[in-house]
């Protein structure tokens, strides 16, 4: 009987305890890591730096590709390099607008006047 006490006790602590863990993740707050300004500023500008090597050194590709006519017997390295150079300058772009602050409202005027022209 002894056994069977201590058992059934046991198994009572283990249940307790799984209880209790599922009761804290649930009510446990999310983590968020405050990032100071400063880091904020570097990280963006170290992505623009990043996405302006890459934009460049695609450009310096396709265009040896191009005048030493590679591109018609290389075209799957071709089209990569100009996916690459896209994203590329799709990325310094997009930080470097991030960087500046200009909301989405304003990008959006930005365009509009643009095209209207």
């Amino acid at each position: 009987m002894s056994e069977n006490g201590t058992s059934l006790s046991h198994l009572s602590a283990a249940m307790a305890s799984a209880d209790t863990e599922q009761f804290q993740t649930a009510n446990t707050p999310t983590i968020t890591f405050a990032s100071s300004p400063g880091a904020d500023l570097y990280f963006h500008s170290a992505v623009i730096a990043v996405g302006v090597v890459g934009t460049a050194a695609n450009a310096l590709i396709l265009y040896a590709m191009v005048a030493s006519k590679q591109h018609k017997k290389q075209i799957l390295i071709f089209n990569q390099n100009v996916f690459d150079l896209c994203s590329s300058l799709l990325l310094a772009i997009t930080y470097a607008l991030r960087l500046c602050n200009i909301r989405d409202q304003s990008a959006i005027m930005l365009c509009c006047c643009y095209y209207s022209r």
